[in-house]
């Protein structure tokens, strides 16, 4: 396949193809070519941090400059961060701490805001921008889930299958909602309980009794009710990152072109093990993902009833 010769097109097709090693390369390049400059005026999510200061030994700054999926996203790569630092402090939006409490080990954990960090430290860096410090390859990702612990939330609804729902993202990229008529047949599928984590102007959408709403804006809440759930549903979000990291099933609905972290050309992600992906054929179209997604729905009930109805037999001699 040829590469584009524009250096963020490049990578972006490097790291969408797997080849991260050689997408580090050229952010390498990039990072020499800017050498210590920084600019402080852009937006938050568009600032380059880090410098090429090496990590290993120092007290690292890491600055959570981007949405709260990414955080809980990237939050992955601080244990390696912290295995080669003198200390690590992650400045982090004030929603996600005491969820980010919840690693093990947990870092030194400051509420993130629009002045200085009450911090000393030697070097800082964006927490997206780890994957390219530590050198982060598909695998070389460690898998293990999950990474955050909140406390679990209680079922209610014994052998129902609990399945959480999402399928309206912000108004910044309205590509990944999909319209909810099309997720209609998940309100009416037998066995199944279906719990509502949307959050927002669009929960207005739905029909009486579609579901029951268990989401919450609080993130620690959030993430003790996704974490008692056989399932989670939804596009490319918050909630989608908050069950992967906590080892949760996902089903993610993916427009066309996807993320770069989603890649291309595969229907799982190295990130998370127990993620299935949902791809959009054509953009725009949501008709092809979103019927792959009920059909296998339809063989995991299928699949869960065969295994209700076969005896129970005795392994032992």
């Amino acid at each position: 396949m040829d590469l584009p010769e524009e250096p963020g097109e490049r990578w972006m097709a490097l790291m969408r193809q797997g080849a991260w090693e050689q997408a580090w390369q050229l952010s390498d390049a990039a990072l020499a070519a800017r050498g210590r400059h920084r600019d402080w005026t852009l937006p938050r999510h568009l600032q380059t941090v880090w410098d090429g200061t090496p990590l290993a030994g120092r007290r690292v700054l890491v600055r959570c400059y981007h949405g709260l999926g990414d955080t809980i996203q990237f939050i992955r790569l601080v244990p390696r961060l912290q295995a080669i630092a003198r200390e690590v402090i992650v400045w982090a939006q004030p929603a996600l701490i005491p969820l980010l409490a919840t690693l093990r080990p947990s870092p030194r954990l400051l509420p993130l805001h629009d002045g200085t960090p009450e911090a000393r430290f030697d070097t800082d860096i964006e927490i997206m921008e780890l994957a390219h410090a530590l050198r982060i390859t598909p695998a070389g990702l460690d898998t293990t889930v999950p990474y955050l612990h909140p406390p679990r939330f209680r079922r209610t609804t014994g052998e129902a299958l609990e399945v959480g729902l999402v399928w309206r993202a912000g108004d910044w990229d309205t590509r990944r909602s999909v319209p909810l008529s099309l997720l209609q047949p998940l309100g009416r599928r037998p066995g199944v309980a279906l719990r509502i984590l949307q959050r927002g102007p669009a929960l207005a959408e739905r029909d009486s009794g579609f579901g029951t709403d268990i989401g919450s804006d609080d993130a620690l809440t959030a993430a003790s009710r996704i974490a008692a759930l056989d399932l989670v549903i939804s596009i490319d979000s918050m909630p989608a990152h908050l069950a992967g990291a906590l080892g949760v099933p996902v089903w993610l609905l993916l427009p066309e072109p996807a993320d770069w972290r989603w890649m291309e050309g595969r229907d799982d992600s190295p990130w998370y093990p127990g993620m299935r992906l949902f791809r959009q054929d054509r953009p725009g179209d949501w008709t092809a993902p979103v019927t792959h997604m009920l059909q296998a729905l339809r063989l995991l009930m299928r699949r869960r009833q065969s295994r209700a109805r076969s005896p129970v037999t005795s392994t032992r001699r």
